[in-house]
């Protein structure tokens, strides 16, 4: 049986707490029987989530949100050191706890696995959910995305197993000491709070140390990012290679576009497996191939852990099927870091090669765009035409000089089919006047861009 309530945490109160990860540590507070509450900055289907699962959800920020019994207050790393809530934690000495410590306590007397990786977490995480799930295994999970299937983001499951989705951007997966880690690729983002590689490297290197004696650190050998890290890591933690690369310990030999799925085929322990992954692109066969060593990592049969991946659909955000209007169909990605997005368009292209692909691109943050936006826009040159808005800031400040245009000018420098769309309510309009039968709308990005997708419909179809 997974164990209860980790102590001073049964009446916490979360600032922020419809965030994909701060919401996802109340839902599992919720259900194990903490009286949760929390604010937050505005109402959303997570806060009716939560509300469901009995927890008081408060709509915006302030001191007398904060009860006085409350045992401890949670906060991310996006939390203002001004916020009156934890003003009044600190009036009060109430313990402030930070999200990924109390992740790391709900881990506890668990057999841990913590996803890693620059890209790639949430998918890869919620496979591992999915499929544990399929074979009756009942495991806890907290993701950074809404799954499909089940529905959630995050579960309170009465098995032994406990899936996670590390996040490197603060560091803050240097708190969990997983029993199998997985590190995806590794590679230069979140430029906010890493100055270089070798910065990443170190981090990276901090989380593998943290798997625990007798553990299994899972990494990809495909990724030089990933091979490097491998050449860092202690000679006492014990490596499981994947990938398509010639010496992976669990080698790739197939990736069959089938539509929107893939066939992929593996040898893993000298034996040869093929499974389908019911999402399209070699990206995706290769988390799917991520989560499969893992849980053979934990003993768990990988003839029974394959098809069980199957039952995988995707992640909302995760190239979903937004719908179709006069025979366009709109997709909805999350991808953001240029090797996202071109791993994104370029499943498209593999799934629907004779289609042309229309983009709705949003840049997220101006210190990324600063850093990358000449690779974001040469990313763009895979799509047939493309429509760029303006950066959406979410945490960050403007940034003098950083604009779309360095996007937008790196594309058409590649060849690309650019348009600037500064208002997103001309979005709609502008896709309904480029769209045919038979072409595929693309939304992309981190940020709001995502709500675009259904109004493009509306649209198409009158």
């Amino acid at each position: 049986m997974a164990p209860g309530l980790p102590t001073a945490m049964d009446r916490p109160h979360f600032i922020g707490i419809g965030g994909a990860g701060m919401s996802g540590i109340a839902k599992i507070l919720a259900q194990r029987g903490a009286k949760v509450a929390g604010s937050d900055a505005k109402d959303s289907a997570t806060a009716d989530a939560l509300r469901a699962l009995g927890a008081t959800v408060h709509i915006g920020h302030a001191a007398e949100h904060l009860a006085d019994d409350a045992t401890c207050v949670v906060v991310s790393s996006a939390i203002r050191k001004d916020n009156p809530e934890l003003a009044r934690a600190a009036e009060l000495d109430i313990p402030v706890v930070h999200r990924s410590d109390a992740l790391a306590r709900l881990m506890d007397g668990l057999h841990p696995i913590a996803v890693a990786g620059t890209h790639g977490k949430t998918t890869t995480t919620s496979m591992l959910a999915v499929s544990l799930t399929e074979l009756g295994l009942k495991p806890s999970y907290a993701i950074g995305g809404d799954l499909d299937a089940p529905g959630s983001n995050a579960l309170h499951g009465d098995g032994e197993i406990f899936v996670a989705e590390a996040d490197e951007s603060d560091r803050s997966f240097h708190k969990y000491a997983p029993e199998v880690a997985i590190v995806l690729n590794v590679e230069l983002d979140h430029h906010a709070n890493y100055a270089s590689m070798e910065e990443i490297y170190d981090s990276f290197q901090t989380f593998a140390d943290r798997i625990v004696p007798g553990g299994t650190l899972v990494i990809s050998a495909d990724h030089e990012g990933a091979r490097e890290l491998t050449r860092r890591v202690s000679d006492s933690v014990k490596t499981v290679t994947y990938g398509e690369a010639e010496d992976a310990d669990v080698r790739i030999l197939s990736v069959v576009a089938q539509g929107l799925k893939s066939e992929v085929t593996v040898v893993l322990g000298g034996e040869e497996l093929t499974f389908t992954v019911s999402v399209p692109g070699r990206h995706y066969a290769s988390n799917a191939v991520a989560a499969l060593a893992a849980g053979a990592a934990l003993g768990i049969p990988a003839a029974e852990l394959a098809p069980a991946l199957a039952a995988y659909t995707g992640v909302k955000r995760r190239l979903q099927l937004k719908g179709e209007a006069a025979g366009v169909q709109v997709i909805d990605s999350y991808a953001h870091h240029p090797t996202e997005m071109t791993a994104d368009l370029e499943a498209m292209r593999a799934a629907a090669s004779t289609s042309r692909l229309l983009v709705v691109f949003q840049p997220h943050l101006f210190s990324r765009t600063q850093e990358l936006g000449k690779e974001m826009g040469q990313s763009l040159a895979l799509a047939d035409a493309s429509l760029v808005l303006d950066i959406y800031p979410a945490r960050e400040d403007p940034i003098p000089g950083v604009t779309s245009d360095l996007i937008i000018e790196a594309a058409r420098a590649a060849g690309a089919d650019v348009t600037p769309v500064h208002d997103k309510a001309d979005v709609p309009e502008a896709v309904a006047g480029m769209a045919k039968p038979g072409d595929l709308v693309l939304t992309m990005g981190a940020g709001d861009v995502t709500d675009l997708g259904p109004r493009i419909l509306d649209r198409l179809a009158k």
